[in-house]
């Protein structure tokens, strides 16, 4: 047989035109209409194989022709790799000699898609294996969704790296190290730098990570970097540039990012406490980049996280500083002295437990205590605002002498003489005379440390002591600092609190996801035994000669044919869901006259409604104005809610599709009646896989999937559906808003 004068479906089943029966053209119909991707191999006599045919959608999904693919190796239309991998395949097929399935990333026509597989091999007469029959689907969405999950994991993993060495207060020199590394790897990009603002308005490069020309250690001032620029990045802005050639960017900006060989920029400003402290920068060096929002979501968060460690380095060298000055004076003020180190122990349990744990209760309620015990103070409070700063509660107290406050919640307005000035972080403290009747007139001394970071403010620190004797400085200083400590401890509750929600939501949706392919894997197991049971029941029982003599061949060539078509669909429904389920694009929207729009696909309907003895309605406010939707996802819309309408009507009901003006919607009814459902059906409707069976009167086959989709697409249009039911009638309303 010369297989330049057969098609490619009668290359596949080996059938001569002259001598074609009917059953043979409906195999030759399938091939050319299914909805699953085939191709067929030839496996020559040395062992090379050789492309035969594809069928017309899988033609579609590679973008090559069937007759262009026809007698040519995978070489011919793959890469070097690609073919390897296939041929690899292949091999296995015919080494084995039984149908293998596979998943493998190929790339068409500069595009990586990945695909599920199955390989079944044909033999001739003789046993030897002379052809592969291969089927595929398009896995790629799938695919794209798993990487997802795992970047969202690598930036929690990598988020947590960087805020645990800082919690294990490693050297800040290594902790900015590390950091440019893993962002460089993560961002898969040319060079990540940390640059440090100087006093005279220059910068150097104290950090950085980079696979191009080195820029560590050097001293750069940006000629651009005047008016604007610092005034931008102190407000927090970001500077995000895909190509400095096309982002409008000032000549001399241009030139200055160019010698430096940078072609997309990605800057984001660092800020320790109220300062900006430096900028955290990713570049592309050799060609243009498009920055993703999680991409600099992450760098904003690594900033964050750098501006604390840089302020808790600040804070160490503080310390030591303090130290060595006192030493100094170690003979005159020995008092001071032991005061001092009481102090340094107090920051170093501090910032061991911030380290050890994520309790922002126990950290705050041991620095009441200690701070009382070490100032010889009748009472220590730490008070936090509330969200909108109006009011204020004491939440954690250690008091020896006075009544206990704990708990109380004062309003600022009725204080703003103490309050206006510790809101804009600065100390605050005043004699207080004690109420109540004393026999000698009683003074004390308070003191209020504000507590904030560079996000804002967060409470207050205050301190009572027993005399008329005022903070000095030296103890106002150090007692800003365990309210710095305070902040971090704070914050990193916060952020743990934050992470940990992220966790378990990332959990849920990989719990809902697994039982969501565990139901589908049970509908796909019936379709799939049906089909494999038709094949070996024709394989057992029918030869070429035969076909025409059996009869129970049309009957197995039809489940073989239903069951594809579901499959097809059931996986077609899945992939589609999965993707609306994901980040999709914005749907491609066409202005449409639903009048005239509607009327073919009700129409469409007319032979099955009379079939059933059903009756067809269709009614359409001729004032309705044009409505901008996408056209397919529209049909598939309709289409969908007509099958599920007409599956569960009974014999003599009717069926009626309208559409009317409401004051601010378009509303779309499509709604039957002879049908009631119950409110736990009503509830379930959408769910994947539920089904009415009690109320199927026709026992027409479906996926499961068909209303999840449904309302996936509507909500992907803008719309949204609900479905009512009562007094006989159940009717699905579509609203897509003026």
């Amino acid at each position: 047989m010369e297989l330049t004068k057969l098609s490619p479906p009668q290359i596949l089943f080996g059938t001569e035109v002259d001598d074609k029966s009917s059953s043979e053209q409906f195999l030759l119909s399938m091939y050319d209409s299914v909805q699953a991707s085939i191709f067929v191999v030839d496996v020559l006599e040395d062992g090379d194989f050789r492309y035969v045919a594809l069928n017309p959608t899988h033609e579609q999904w590679i973008g090559i022709r069937s007759d262009d693919l026809r007698g040519k190796k995978p070489e011919d239309i793959l890469s070097p790799n690609d073919a390897a991998k296939v041929r690899q395949h292949y091999a296995e097929c015919v080494l084995f000699g039984k149908t293998i399935s596979y998943e493998q990333c190929l790339q068409f026509q500069g595009v990586q898609t990945w695909w599920s597989t199955t390989l079944t091999p044909l033999r001739d007469a003789n046993s030897r294996i002379y052809r592969l029959i291969g089927t595929s689907r398009n896995i790629t969405p799938t695919k794209q969704a798993e990487q997802a999950v795992g970047l969202q994991v690598e930036r929690e993993q990598l988020l947590e790296a960087i805020a645990g060495r800082i919690h294990q207060s490693v050297e800040f020199e290594t902790i900015l190290h590390q950091t440019t590394i893993e962002l460089r790897q993560f961002l898969n990009c040319d060079r990540v730098l940390i640059y440090r603002f100087e006093a005279d308005g220059s910068g150097v490069i104290i950090a950085e990570s980079t696979v191009t020309d080195p820029l560590l250690g050097k001293n750069i001032t940006d000629p651009c970097f005047s008016g604007k620029h610092p005034e931008h990045y102190a407000r927090g802005c970001i500077q995000v540039v895909e190509d400095i050639y096309a982002a409008g960017l000032h000549p001399c900006h241009i030139d200055f990012l160019a010698s430096l060989q940078v072609r997309a920029n990605l800057a984001v400003p660092i800020f320790k406490e109220q300062d900006m402290w430096g900028l955290l920068i990713a570049q592309h060096c050799h060609q243009s980049r498009q920055w993703q929002q999680t991409e600099t979501d992450l760098t904003l968060q690594l900033a964050t996280q750098i501006g604390i460690a840089a302020q808790q380095a600040e804070l160490r060298q503080q310390i030591k500083d303090l130290q060595a000055k006192l030493e100094l004076q170690k003979q005159k003020q020995k008092n001071q002295l032991q005061q001092v180190r009481n102090f340094q122990a107090l920051v170093r349990r501090m910032t061991e437990q911030i380290r050890d744990s994520l309790d922002e209760t126990q950290v705050l309620q041991t620095v009441t205590q200690e701070l009382a015990e070490l100032l010889n103070l009748d009472r220590c409070q730490i008070e936090l605002y509330s969200t909108c700063q109006t009011l204020v509660t004491i939440t954690y107290e250690h008091s020896i002498n006075l009544p206990r406050c704990q708990g109380l919640t004062r309003q600022i307005a009725d204080r703003l003489e103490v309050y206006q000035p510790l809101l804009q972080k600065q100390p605050l403290q005043f004699l207080e005379i004690v109420p109540g009747w004393q026999p000698k007139l009683l003074v004390m001394s308070q003191m209020a440390c504000p507590i904030f970071d560079t996000q804002g403010i967060l409470g207050n620190i205050w301190l009572t002591r027993p005399t008329q004797e005022a903070f000095d400085e030296f103890e106002i200083e150090l007692v800003q600092q365990v309210a710095n400590e305070c902040a971090i401890a704070i914050r990193q509750a916060q952020l743990y609190k934050q992470n940990q929600a992220q966790v378990k939501e990332l959990e849920k949706c990989d719990r809902l996801k697994n039982q969501f392919l565990r139901n589908l894997s049970q509908e796909l197991r019936t379709p799939i035994t049906s089909i494999s049971l038709a094949v070996q029941t024709l394989e057992s029982v029918l030869t070429p000669a035969e076909i025409l003599e059996i009869e129970i061949v049309p009957q197995l060539l039809q489940i073989l044919h239903n069951e594809c078509a579901r499959e097809s669909k059931l996986i077609n429904d899945l992939l589609t869901l999965t993707y609306l389920e994901a980040e999709p694009d914005p749907p491609t929207l066409i202005a449409i006259d639903l009048q005239s729009w509607l009327n073919p696909i009700v129409e469409s309907f007319r032979d099955l409604t009379t079939c059933q003895r059903q009756q067809l309605n269709l009614s359409v406010d001729p004032a309705l104005p044009l409505i901008e939707t996408d056209i397919t996802d529209m049909e598939r819309i309709i289409t969908e809610l007509l099958n599920h309408v007409c599956k569960y009507t009974p014999a003599g009901e009717s069926v009626t599709v309208s559409a009317h003006l409401t004051e601010d919607a378009v509303e779309l009814n499509i709604s039957n009646s002879g049908l009631e459902l119950t409110s736990n059906e009503l509830s379930r409707i959408f769910e994947p896989f539920y089904h009415l069976s009690k109320h199927d009167p026709w026992k027409h086959s479906g996926t499961g999937l068909e209303l999840a989709l449904v309302q996936k697409m509507v909500r992907h249009l803008g719309g949204s559906i609900y479905v009512e039911s009562g007094v006989g009638q159940t009717t699905f309303t579509i609203r897509f808003p003026l």
